[in-house]
């Protein structure tokens, strides 16, 4: 089954001058010889990554400027995700680009931004300047690079998409060219037999292993025989390296060949964001989930519908002779550097057993139900990238005020969600909005999932099976505690630490005198903090601060205390 169609040479050709002309175009964002942290479609929890990483140094506040002329067609706020971001549409190439995860904008973008904000009364916004609005120029600062939002240290993360689908593109492909010599590195091959159709070793079940190094490191051969019959899919662990880094990136180019003929092949160069979670799908989602490992299947699910594939038979391969099959990886990156990796599976007449039977079967192509005491599941079609067996179990949990569910013993992954309704043993709140679905981790703690009390239960939607849940309730209202409020006046600042039990917090904000002031915040601090703003405020007086959060379950807390400013 092809995925994708060849395409004439004169468009190629045509396509490749187009690309060229770009990273003529285009400068880096960074002012900083450019290196990077992370590539383009890299593999992360749930997404392929959309941009590329620019290391700033280990530190934030070094210069961000445009790509090339354009204007500031979005700007987002919030404490999560790219934190303070900046997107410039350039009509001259139909690309927009992005920065995220900034520090600070320049002063005209950050004015508007600020005045937005206020009139929105929130600090989370997104916002869309009318073209022109807020021009500028190629080479131009626009803002300081950061650390905001979910961001795991300094760095600029920078997109390129395309105008019209928003969809994300390899921004290497556009960009000046950054020197790389070093080819991908292969550390693991894995087999998949399908079940009831093959065999591996004698065994319906996957075999994962770990490829070593030799001194020059090159990867060693297979440390076992595999011996296989019937129909079985092959994946691959490999990550890119770059010169003069110690980062590992994602693998842009993956080709399969069994016996010199190619079986398999995916060039990770542009995506959907409505697709990016069947990444769950181009990974072995199993290993991931139990052992944080990336196995990526060189085979394709029939739920997959990821746009970078070419296989032959989806990418399976029917071992029905008794002789070697020669396989090989090849593995290449954005600048051509390439590994080929060679490996034989024997095929031996072994015994294929039965499919197992399964009292809950769950097809991929459908809307699937299920129901039992206490517990009910719907997913919604096109949800599952493949049949599945489902299980479900349930225990009995004093401690809550449900039974505790097992909705399916193996992890499997969703497109989007199901919903699910787990019924109550004990219902003694009178305030229902404190209930909510609790998901159970291995260790024993809980991640608050929340709900709707809905015929003596809670619905909730869920983004995977695999895991326990029951029903807890967060009655305890958000804490609301002042920093260092003596230091408030001289410092012209406001500094709060709000933290929450269980649930979280849905909502907060600070007023001075019954009008709104703007708290900034990051995900990775409890720290809110106003800057006292002279425009705003009416000073020689006693101002009358007041502060209150909300919850996940809608408990509310509320701090006073005045000052004189």
């Amino acid at each position: 089954m092809m995925f994708r169609f060849k395409l004439p040479l004169i468009f190629l050709l045509f396509f490749s001058i187009s690309l060229l002309s770009y990273s003529q175009q285009y400068r880096n964002p960074v002012t900083l010889p450019p290196a990077l942290s992370a590539n383009f479609g890299e593999l992360r929890n749930n997404h392929f990554h959309s941009g590329i990483d620019f290391k700033t140094q280990q530190v934030v506040d070094k210069p961000i400027v445009a790509i090339e002329d354009g204007y500031i067609s979005r700007i987002g706020i919030s404490p999560g995700g790219y934190g303070l971001a900046l997107y410039i549409d350039h009509p001259s190439t139909g690309h927009t680009s992005v920065y995220g995860h900034l520090n600070s904008f320049s002063k005209e973008i950050a004015e508007w931004v600020k005045e937005q904000q206020y009139q929105q009364e929130r600090f989370s916004v997104t916002l869309y300047p009318e073209p022109g609005l807020l021009p500028v120029k190629k080479g131009e600062q626009i803002a300081l690079s950061g650390n905001t939002g979910g961001s795991g240290g300094p760095h600029l993360h920078f997109e390129i998409r395309d105008t019209q689908t928003e969809e994300p593109m390899d921004a290497l492909e556009f960009l000046p060219a950054i020197p790389d010599t070093r080819k991908p590195d292969l550390q693991g091959i894995a087999f998949y037999p399908v079940t009831g159709k093959g065999v591996i070793n004698g065994s319906s079940l996957p075999i994962r292993l770990n490829i070593g190094k030799d001194k020059a490191e090159n990867p060693l051969s297979l440390p076992r025989v595999i011996e296989a019959w019937g129909r079985i899919g092959i994946g691959v662990k490999a990550y890119d390296r770059m010169d003069g880094q110690n980062n590992i990136y994602g693998v842009k180019h993956i080709r399969l060949f069994v016996d010199d003929r190619q079986l398999f092949s995916s060039t990770v160069n542009r995506y959907s964001f409505a697709d990016t979670r069947m990444l769950n799908s181009f990974v072995d989602f199993e290993d991931w989930r139990k052992r944080k490992s990336f196995f990526m299947k060189s085979f394709i699910e029939p739920g997959n519908t990821l746009p970078f594939y070419e296989a032959e038979n989806n990418g399976y391969i029917d071992i029905d002779e008794e002789r070697p099959y020669h396989f090989r990886y090849e593995l290449e990156d954005h600048h051509g550097n390439r590994l080929t990796y060679h490996f034989t599976i024997n095929g031996k007449n072994l015994l294929i057993p039965e499919k197992p039977e399964c009292a809950h079967w769950m097809a991929w192509n459908r809307y699937n139900t299920y129901m039992d005491t206490g517990f009910q599941l719907q997913i919604p079609r096109g949800n599952l990238y493949d049949d599945i067996c489902f299980s479900h179990s349930s225990t009995r949990s004093p401690n809550h005020y449900s039974d505790l569910h097992q909705i399916n013993n193996t992890p499997v992954p969703l497109h989007d969600r199901a919903s699910i309704w787990i019924g109550m043993h004990t219902d003694t709140l009178q305030n229902k909005q404190n209930y909510g679905i609790v998901k159970v981790n291995a260790n024993g703690s809980e991640s608050w999932v929340g709900g709707e009390y809905i015929h003596g239960g809670i619905m909730a939607g869920i983004r995977e099976l695999g895991d326990r849940y029951t029903i807890s309730a967060d009655t305890i209202a958000p804490v609301i505690t002042p920093v260092e409020p003596a230091t408030w006046v001289s410092r012209k600042r406001i500094r709060i630490r709000l933290t929450d039990n269980k649930s979280g917090i849905a909502s907060f904000r600070g007023e001075i005198n019954g009008d709104y002031v703007l708290f900034t915040h990051d995900i990775k601090s409890s720290v809110y903090t106003y800057q006292f703003d002279d425009d705003r405020l009416t000073k020689g007086q006693q101002q009358v601060f007041t502060f209150t959060a909300i919850d996940g379950a809608g408990n509310r807390s509320e701090y006073q205390y005045s000052f004189y400013y």
